[in-house]
């Protein structure tokens, strides 16, 4: 009996239980098409082109709207707007759908026509620039470092890669840009492929668009796009109103093809200049890019003075820079140590010994500092710090600014320099040496510009130098401008001294930065005894190119 009744009320519980879990399975929601469609749609009366829709729907989950036939949508939830500027001068008509989704992917949709009155205006003498006297075809500055760059949306240069003199596939360089306008405003954009319609496509893109394809990461190949991409769009520059302006070509692009929406940011714009940036948007799900172009006019001419090394080098499109404007260690990303005391201290019998330690280098409010001071430290009497960019950033030509405050006493010696990126291989002084700035505590205020080569290097040295009275006291600007005709040495802006580059020099080809404060040695000399400590303050580094 007592058996039973315990089978039985196992058998209740079991009841109660598949019961609950019946009570627990959700209903399924009916599928409903949105209805009620409607877009509200608004002009702007300006003739600028400006259109924005807000559409509406019952049982509706997500909008989508397309602005012009074939382009990609704009999504849009319940409530939004979406804002598009028409880029085509004129009266016309111009139809936009609208396709609203509901459960189980149902959709309905809608077109409505929207007549227009547009007359964008670029001003006589932007439009002269970009467009000429109704046409101008524009070029890749190839014959300039930094005409072709990419970096993070982090920084305004291209930290990642800067392209050398004609370094890119020639496939890229054979495409040329063409603006034209006419008396009606209306303003067109075509972009001229090269041989063979070969574009210099982006590795992404190329396995987007070429799915047998496998090239290696990071490896762009020249591809014939004409069945994917829009070689021809009207254009506009848009003024944002605060100072910067956009290049807009609609669905189109500046020749490479990198996943990049057809505005780019116009970083300069002049008659023998066109310097843009534009931001990639991966499909594969990469970070976003920015990447830099500058263009030259077809027909320019850079020995005549106007932007060659023949001429002025024309050195002002920002290429890297580090403001040190981030406490603690300098940026692992630009600079590496070098520790120790080096191979016969540091091959100039320098009788300090560098470290990575906060008391000897360190950013604090916007300023790296590097202290040498007097102490015992692993057998030596002294302490400082050398940081270098090698293999992290590495240049060839153009105009390098650093602002910096010296340290002072009897044997320091602060130093600013470049070295040959081949110097593991073409040992020095083979590989080339370029100091920006030199000082010795033992000859204060003196400011020495000098360069190294097989033929002349260490005391036998290419030197220049001037006296700069505050060196210590304030921070001042040393700089060079490098071409493949000659270095000058700056303080301030103001030249002081120049010396020749040609092609049987080593100064043809990446160096790299080095920052250090040594103490005595071959130069330095000797060292005050009553020295205890002095500080190198370095405000920011920029290279322009």
């Amino acid at each position: 009996m007592i058996a039973k009744l315990k089978k039985y009320s196992w058998l209740m519980g079991m009841c109660f239980i598949l019961f609950s879990c019946q009570e627990d399975i959700p209903e399924l929601q009916p599928i409903k098409a949105p209805s009620n469609l409607s877009v509200d749609t608004s002009v702007a009366q300006d003739q600028s082109g400006n259109v924005t829709v807000t559409p509406s729907a019952e049982n509706v989950l997500t909008f989508q709207v397309f602005f012009n036939p074939g382009a990609d949508p704009v999504i849009l939830n319940p409530g939004d707007s979406a804002s598009f500027r028409y880029t085509r001068s004129g009266q016309y008509v111009q139809p936009i759908t609208v396709v609203a989704y509901g459960t189980g992917g149902i959709s309905s949709s809608t077109t409505i026509r929207v007549d227009l009155d547009v007359r964008l205006f670029i001003d006589e003498e932007t439009l002269q620039m970009i467009a000429g006297e109704g046409t101008k075809r524009w070029v890749w500055n190839k014959s300039e470092a930094g005409h072709f760059g990419v970096g993070p949306l982090t920084n305004n240069f291209p930290e990642f890669f800067s392209a050398s003199p004609d370094q890119l596939n020639p496939c890229l360089y054979d495409d040329v840009l063409v603006f034209s306008y006419d008396e009606n405003d209306n303003y067109s954009y075509s972009l001229e492929a090269g041989t063979d319609n070969l574009t210099f496509i982006n590795w992404t893109e190329i396995n987007r668009f070429f799915p047998d394809a496998t090239p290696q990461q990071f490896n762009d190949e020249c591809r014939d796009i004409t069945d994917q991409a829009n070689f021809t769009n009207s254009f506009v520059i848009i003024d944002n109103g605060d100072g910067t302006r956009i290049l807009d070509i609609g669905d189109s692009f500046l020749s490479y093809f990198a996943v990049i929406p057809g505005q780019y940011e116009i970083m300069e714009l002049s008659e023998n200049k066109l310097s843009v940036r534009g931001t990639s948007q991966p499909f594969n799900g990469d970070d976003p890019l920015y990447w830099y172009h500058t263009f030259v006019p077809e027909d320019f001419d850079p020995d005549a003075g106007n932007g060659g090394n023949g001429g002025d080098n024309n050195f002002d499109t920002l290429v890297f820079s580090d403001e040190f404007d981030v406490d603690g260690a300098p940026d692992p990303s630009v600079w590496n140590y070098d520790l120790g005391t080096g191979d016969n201290g540091w091959g100039n019998n320098e009788s300090q010994y560098y470290t990575d330690r906060p008391e000897n280098i360190i950013v604090e409010n916007g300023v790296l500092k590097i202290t040498a001071q007097a102490e015992s430290f692993m057998g030596s009497e002294y302490t400082s710090a050398r940081i270098q960019s090698y293999q992290k950033y590495e240049f060839q030509y153009g105009k390098v600014e650093i602002s910096a405050k010296l340290p002072s006493g009897g044997g320091t010696w602060p130093a600013l320099w470049t070295l040959g990126a081949d110097f593991e291989t073409n040992t020095w002084p083979a590989a080339g040496e370029i100091d920006i700035m030199e000082h010795v505590g033992n000859q204060q205020n003196t400011i020495f510009g000098s360069t190294h080569d097989p033929n002349n290097f260490a005391g036998n040295a290419r030197t220049v130098s001037t006296t700069n009275p505050t060196a210590s006291d304030e921070f001042h600007v040393y700089g060079i401008e490098w071409s493949a005709d000659e270095i000058t040495f700056s303080i301030d802006g103001n030249v002081y001294g120049t010396l020749t580059n040609n092609t049987s020099l080593p100064f043809n080809k990446d160096f790299f930065f080095i920052m250090n404060v040594a103490m005595g040695g071959n130069f330095g000399g000797a060292i005050d005894p009553a020295f205890t400590s002095s500080t190198m303050e370095v405000d920011y580094i920029r290279v322009y190119q």
